[in-house]
């Protein structure tokens, strides 16, 4: 069976790789082809042994709600991008056999209908656009493939296999699939609306959880909390970090509606959101989410006060460090938390990645290796060997895929800042562009304390659609 995962995850990730970069029709098909034969033959090696049936049942099943899916979004383009960010959170739980499991079942089924719309808009449509995602498209393959690539010496072959199929593959074709929407400015406010309810109904609910003292779910969440002295809430999400960076996401859009709006109603009402959802990221005491607003709210200060960026920032720094440094997080964090001598610690990790990376500067230990490298050269064994995951997403790349892989992550991560930044401006035309640079940002910025930056449909989602409205302003301007 690992000669599934070794051939699976190469083949779907140079698959998605060809379709991100080529031109010709015939070559975009045979990518996508590719792509859905590695995510078919990660899926086998990974499925736990037996439930054949069941397993045969759920493909037919999957293929048949994929092509209705294809129908209903070929008829509402748009909704692909309403239910992408209504679905990012909703993790579901899943049993089979010892195998437990929070997965984006309702967002895979989203993706795969998606590609099934870009197989058939491939075959009958012909192929007027390619390279959708613009000047991320290159970079963005290459590391992918690159990425995909290391599984064939990655130390830990299950988690990397996990980490294709489940996040890289599925979440590259809903980028391109977004950024071939028909870009629509009236539709911005939609998904703004649609950000601001969700927001409101997760803050909602962490207050409950904060007033009730009752979470509920997530056991780590719930020791932590009966040995705390603050009450991390976590609402509907599984983690308090990424509940709070969902929020994070909500506020900048909300300063976005007030810094751009001409309407008063509309500055006030996204004013009120931001603070709701203020109020909501305070209780989840994550330090990275406070770190990413910070950064986020400077850059849009930035932009607000041009030609005087460096003084809108000065303002801001000032103003959001003071909120920080009330911030009984900031304060209370765990001692093992910081402690630079302690395995498992943050210090430590990082330190450990980087070592990790300059024993392995070629092609790393292979995609998901980071925690078993790490718990080996620790001598950690097992809940402890478990929690050595690392929380900084650049050390993460570049321990698992080597120098190649971060040269290329860094390129990655410039070229989708200038997509998304290059023509972003306060004034009507460039707001859009604005809210999804501020959100890559951010996710970016979190991405530094807490990992996570390829598994949140969020990034892939952002930089879809940063791209869909970069297309979208070329073609009006030529």
């Amino acid at each position: 069976m690992t000669a599934l995962a070794h051939v699976g995850g190469p083949l779907g990730c140079f698959g998605l790789a060809v379709l991100l970069v080529a031109r010709a029709r015939l070559l975009r098909l045979a990518g996508l082809a590719a792509l859905g034969l590695g995510v078919l033959f990660l899926a086998v090696y990974l499925a736990p042994k037996g439930h054949h049936v069941a397993y045969v049942v759920a493909g037919f099943a999957g293929v048949i709600v994929a092509i209705a899916g294809a129908v209903v979004l070929r008829r509402w383009p748009w909704a692909l991008a309403l239910l992408t960010l209504l679905l990012a959170p909703a993790r579901v739980p899943v049993t089979v056999g010892s195998t437990e499991a929070n997965l984006l079942i309702p967002l895979y089924v989203v993706v795969a209908a998606a590609g099934a719309l870009l197989a058939w808009e491939l075959i009958r449509d012909g192929n007027e656009r390619s390279r959708e995602l613009g000047p991320v498209a290159i970079p963005l393959a290459l590391f992918v493939a690159w990425t995909g690539l290391s599984l064939s010496w990655a130390i830990d072959l299950k988690q990397g296999a996990v980490q294709l199929l489940f996040f890289y593959l599925p979440f590259g074709l809903l980028a391109v699939s977004l950024a071939r929407l028909p870009w629509r400015p009236s539709l911005a406010p939609v998904l703004y609306v649609e950000l601001a309810a969700m927001a409101v109904l997760f803050t909602a609910v962490g207050l409950y959880q904060r007033a009730a003292h009752h979470i509920f779910w997530n056991p780590k969440v719930i020791v932590g909390n009966a040995y705390q002295s603050f009450f991390r809430v976590n609402s509907l999400f599984w983690d308090p970090s990424i509940y709070g960076r969902f929020l994070v996401v909500a506020i900048l859009a909300s300063v976005v509606v007030v810094l751009a709006s001409d309407d008063a109603r509309a500055r006030l009402g996204a004013a009120a959101i931001a603070g709701i959802s203020w109020a909501g990221l305070f209780f989840s005491y994550s330090q990275s989410s406070f770190a990413a607003l910070l950064v986020g709210v400077v850059v849009a200060a930035g932009f607000a006060l041009r030609p005087r960026p460096a003084a809108a920032a000065a303002v801001a720094a000032i103003v959001l460090t003071a909120l920080a440094g009330v911030h009984p997080a900031t304060s209370a964090a765990s001692p093992g938390l910081l402690a630079a001598s302690s395995p498992g610690s943050r210090a430590s990790l990082v330190k450990g990645g980087i070592l990790i990376a300059l024993d392995h500067p070629l092609g790393g230990v292979g995609i998901g290796g980071f925690t078993k490298s790490y718990a080996g050269r620790h001598n950690l064994f097992g809940l402890a060997a478990k929690k050595a995951a690392s929380h900084t997403t650049p050390v993460t790349v570049a321990a698992e895929t080597g120098v190649p892989g971060f040269l290329l992550f860094v390129w990655l991560g410039a070229a989708a800042l200038l997509l998304a930044f290059r023509r972003a401006s306060i004034g009507r035309a460039g707001v859009a562009e604005l809210a999804f640079g501020l959100t890559l940002l951010a996710i970016f910025v979190h991405s530094l304390g807490y990992n996570s930056l390829f598994e949140d449909p969020m990034t892939w989602g952002a930089l879809g659609l940063a791209a869909c409205a970069a297309a979208a302003r070329t073609e009006r301007t030529t």
